[in-house]
């Protein structure tokens, strides 16, 4: 009788295994899955689900945001003139919650500091409204599978190793922090620094090497008003943090030209709220460590190191430089150590994209086509931290190396040999010394709303990635309000603002770069006269165009500037030269209120919108991946 009980006991136990096991193993589909809900991942998700089409986002942590929030660095470096999309929602949202944009300038690095608490409600609240957006939190990526008919089955595993969630999508978005999705699928990749013999990039390094940029685990600090000293770090070296600032400690900087009083140390990354973000890159918390390739134990243990090093600087500040009374936040992250949920990863992965984006075409945009495919811009300049490095392996030093504002073109999310896949995030198709601006939260987060408007139009065609059009999903990020070419004379809600980025990606008018104090610019120059120079670009554009002038600095007059559009319509076959100058005469007087005075010199914008409107390049003028100009036009 024993005997049979046992039986039966063991019987109602197997069965419990099993339905927990069922229960524990969830599967769902959808059009556009997201893998990674950082900071490309939630703009990704939330402008996918915006164009229509059901999205969902699957993030590790509970958090949103990644590495402006779960991560900690709530310091925004750059595109503080360049508000683009979702970048822009964002920013306003923040100056909604603090009063103000003055409000977030709250330390000396940055223009945008926030707590990282406030940026991840604030994009919870974002993604709650999207109706066709849903958000899974609690799964890292453990499996994915692209079936014959070219959909994506993603296998998810809970922080337990007890639960999985498998997601069917016609299109799938790596958004993770590594690019681990990617390389699940067998994405080829660079890791580390390329020779300048591949890139043509003469601040390269003579050859290649495995070496990433150095992490950062932050801390968030606040005021308290008694000793709130951390307990002493076991093997606490303050001869590791001694330079960090000037104080008796430091007899050999490393940097002595970065050798800054305390004060201005902390206040560096003060943020609202009197807290304050540790994220120090000198004789700081940077830590060296290239996980990008261990198991997920592994890096498990080298992210400890790290939170340990930064736990040593926490004690060094509290203990060697008298802050006593400035310790880690208990009201701004969900862990049990108080400590951000991830490590500031500054590098990743980098696909092999359709096309890869180096420093040479941002420094000169015009060298190739390939501006003419842009979809996210930026004005950072090259910054690579390498401080904690201790391998003989000489690095180039490029701390805040120029170059000017730039544009990230579409082929870098588009990963060869692989179909129906984007990569987002630091994963992008460029060469690691550039990877050292493109990697800033305002333009990750600008390739995540292209990346978003791209799977929406891929689903909408079928799945086909890459049959898009460039020009479809350039159309989609001016439509939400995004840059294609970074140029500061007309803001998002200017009426020239989208004439002056279409005609700008058409090539029909440059812009010139220029680095101010520690700014990088880019203008077109819309208020300038133009020039017959300039006018002669027409021929680049429509090579049928025959010049009756030469091109010079000579300005160009209204009726000049009209009989050269008019012409062009003729050649195109658009229209007649007369119903060319009724249009733009009917525009002129529409948008500048005016009546044309024919022999005054026309100005670059006027003639932009002038374009834009009669000759239509942008939406005629398709071009293809590389920024070619297609023969199939419209």
């Amino acid at each position: 009788m024993a005997a049979i009980h046992r039986i039966v006991l063991a019987m109602v136990g197997l069965l419990l295994v099993v339905a927990s096991a069922q229960s524990a193993s969830r599967r769902c589909s959808t059009q556009v899955l997201v893998v990674g809900g950082g900071t490309s991942g939630i703009a990704a998700g939330v402008q996918a689900a915006r164009m229509g089409v059901d999205a969902m986002i699957v993030e590790e942590t509970p958090w949103l945001g990644g590495m402006l929030t779960a991560a900690g660095v709530s310091a925004v470096d750059g595109n503080y003139n360049l508000r683009a999309s979702f970048w822009g929602e964002f920013l306003d949202s923040l100056a909604t919650h603090y009063g103000s944009l003055d409000a977030l300038k709250t330390g000396w690095v940055s223009n945008v500091q926030f707590e990282p608490s406030v940026g991840n409600r604030i994009f919870h609240n974002i993604a709650a409204k999207q109706k066709q957006l849903r958000v899974m939190h609690g799964y890292r990526p453990l499996k994915v599978v692209q079936h014959p008919d070219e959909h994506w089955t993603f296998v998810g595993l809970n922080a337990a190793a007890t639960d999985t969630l498998t997601v069917d999508a016609m299109v799938i978005i790596d958004a993770t922090e590594l690019g681990d999705v990617a390389a699940l699928a067998g994405v080829k990749y660079d890791l580390g620094m390329e020779s300048k013999h591949l890139t043509g990039e003469d601040i390269a390094p003579d050859s290649a090497n495995n070496i990433v940029q150095d992490m950062t685990f932050t801390a968030t600090l606040k005021q308290y008003d008694h000793d709130v000293t951390i307990q002493r770090p076991a093997g606490y070296d303050p001869s590791l943090f001694a330079c960090c600032c000037a104080n008796p400690l430091c007899t050999n900087p490393r940097e002595p030209d970065r050798l800054w009083q305390k004060d201005m140390m902390l206040s560096y990354g003060r943020l609202p709220g009197n807290k304050y973000m540790i994220n120090w890159p000198i004789e700081g918390n940077d830590f060296y460590a290239n996980i990008v390739e261990m198991s997920h134990a592994d890096r498990r243990k080298a992210i400890e190191r790290a939170k340990h090093h930064t736990l040593c600087f926490v004690y060094f500040l509290q203990h060697e430089l008298g802050y006593n009374t400035i310790g880690i936040a208990d009201d701004e992250y969900p862990t049990p150590d108080h400590l951000p949920l991830i490590p500031y990863h500054r590098e990743s992965r980098r696909i092999h994209g359709l096309v890869r984006f180096t420093y040479n075409h941002a420094h000169s945009p015009y060298s190739a086509s390939l501006y003419r495919t842009n979809i996210a811009v930026g004005d950072y300049p090259v910054d690579h931290h390498h401080s904690r490095y201790t391998g003989s392996e000489r690095l180039p030093r490029l701390y805040f190396h120029p170059i000017p504002s730039f544009g990230v073109p579409l082929g870098v999310m588009i990963p060869q040999g692989v179909s129906r896949m984007i990569v987002a995030e630091k994963s992008v198709s460029v060469s690691n010394i550039i990877n050292g601006t493109t990697r800033l939260q305002p333009v990750v987060m600008q390739l995540g709303t292209a990346a978003g408007a791209l799977a929406a139009l891929a689903v909408k065609q079928g799945g086909d990635v890459n049959g898009v059009a460039v020009r479809d999903v350039q159309n989609a990020v001016l439509d939400a309000g995004g840059y294609l070419m970074p140029l500061l004379d007309a803001e998002v809600q200017s009426p020239l603002f989208a004439p002056l980025q279409r005609v700008a990606c058409t090539g029909l008018l440059h812009g010139e770069g220029k680095r101010v104090g520690w700014s990088n610019q880019f203008w077109i120059g819309a208020d300038s006269v133009l020039t017959r120079q300039s006018l002669a670009l027409l021929h680049t554009v429509y090579p049928s165009h025959k010049l009756n002038y030469t091109a010079d600095s000579q300005a160009v007059s209204v009726s000049q500037a009209y009989d050269a559009i008019a012409h062009v319509a003729k050649e195109e076959r658009m229209m007649s030269k007369r119903k060319a100058k009724a249009l733009l005469h009917k525009t002129w007087q529409q948008h500048f209120a005016t009546q044309p005075q024919p022999e005054q010199p026309i100005t670059r914008g006027e003639y932009a919108v002038l374009i834009d409107a009669v000759l239509k390049p942008f939406s005629r003028k398709q071009v293809d991946i590389n920024g070619n100009f297609v023969s199939k036009n419209l």
